[in-house]
């Protein structure tokens, strides 16, 4: 990989961590780019307290001097405000697993005395971090007319349908919509919906699209399984916390149609090649054909519920109820994000690999350079050829 990145911290500690290695020299970037996404992160409807608590700002540590980056690693802090309340106080012991999240399985894994260092790792406090990396990786795309941008289509049982919404204005539109939702009829009910499930001391769930436009054709690969984009953006979005499916278009629509219906025709229109559907999503072979690329990211119910679930006290042996901490009732508006943050990395990933270079400067012309979609930049040359000499 070109770039990567690393986080460290929890949830409660003095604050988050987040280095990013590989970014090229020359790129303008200030602390605001980085602020509003983190801001955009704590706004939805059906956040927890939590979010009235902190406001997110980064500091930007290392790898950007005079406002540009150098080509070092980019280090950013966030702080942690609710760390004031744990800092330097004894803390009740932890020993009550809470379905649904790594509680136990890390405690299973690390061989902890107390669920709290696998609860604080885990939570997705860590995600704050992730947007920050994001936001530079969505400010990098930018310099070469590279969009990523992201909204609701469910929530619970209401389903959004944003067909006849241009795909340029749907993110916009969300950001106006408190379940950031572009379809307002649907956003008024998932709204209602979240409404009800508060009352009713439990949770929802739903899905997230994200869209990256303005892609060239040509990133990725199909010569290995893990270059291919499709996985890499799987598992980039998977690893958010309380995602559970992906998929690259209507893929699982799809499944219940025959071949001849899901697939793009290839056409020419003068010299170039046109799609007049886009049902990969964007992808063939684990490469972008410079279609609209369009991920949708399923979220389950997040397992911290006010209503107690069944358990077991880890120390005394008892079935007892969940201890309730402090959470949101619907986080999926405040994870559209984070998922178009780690669409924005992977994306600016494969455009590093694929230009090379160590500045913007040079990276620049390449750009310009890159094969297209019409029959001249293809170069058929219609010979015989033996692929395989003794």
């Amino acid at each position: 990989m070109s770039l990567r990145f690393m986080t460290a911290g929890e949830s409660h500690g003095s604050g988050l961590i987040a280095i990013l290695e590989g970014l090229p020299a020359g790129l303008s970037i200030d602390v605001e780019i980085i602020n509003k996404e983190l801001a955009r992160r704590q706004r939805g409807f059906g956040a927890g307290p939590r979010m009235k608590i902190e406001q997110d700002a980064v500091n930007i540590l290392g790898g950007v001097m005079a406002g540009e980056t150098t080509g070092a690693p980019i280090a950013m802090q966030i702080r942690n405000k609710d760390h004031e309340k744990w800092f330097n106080r004894e803390i009740d012991p932890f020993v009550t697993p809470r379905p649904g999240h790594a509680d136990l399985t890390g405690t299973i894994k690390y061989g902890y005395r107390d669920l709290r260092p696998a609860l604080e790792r885990a939570s997705a406090r860590e995600t704050a971090a992730r947007v920050a990396v994001g936001a530079v990786c969505k400010h990098f795309l930018a310099q070469f007319g590279v969009e990523v941008g992201g909204y609701v289509v469910a929530i619970g049982g209401v389903t959004a349908d944003v067909e006849d919404i241009p795909l340029a204005e749907r993110s916009i539109r969300a950001e106006a919509s408190e379940v950031r939702c572009p379809e307002p009829e649907a956003a008024e009910k998932m709204a209602a919906a979240i409404r009800e499930i508060m009352q009713a001391r439990d949770t929802l769930g739903g899905v997230i699209e994200v869209l990256g436009l303005g892609l060239p054709p040509g990133l990725g690969s199909h010569v290995h399984w893990d270059r291919r984009l499709e996985a890499r953006l799987g598992a980039a979005v998977l690893s958010i916390q309380a995602m559970k499916g992906v998929e690259i278009g209507p893929a699982f629509e799809n499944t219940s149609k025959p071949g001849t219906q899901v697939q793009d025709p290839i056409l020419l229109e003068g010299e170039e090649l046109v799609r007049p559907s886009n049902k990969d999503g964007g992808l063939e072979g684990g490469i972008t054909t410079g279609q609209p690329l369009i991920i949708r990211a399923a979220m389950k119910p997040i397992a911290t519920t006010l209503t107690p679930q069944q358990t077991v006290n880890l120390k005394t042996g008892e079935q007892v109820p969940t201890q309730y901490e402090r959470s949101d009732f619907c986080p999926v508006p405040r994870a559209v994000p984070i998922v178009e943050a780690m669409v924005s990395f992977i994306l600016a990933d494969v455009l590093i690999e694929k230009l090379g270079g160590d500045s913007l400067d040079e990276m620049r012309p390449r750009f310009d350079t890159l094969q297209g979609t019409n029959l001249s930049d293809l170069q058929m040359d219609g010979d015989k050829h033996i692929w395989w000499p003794e």
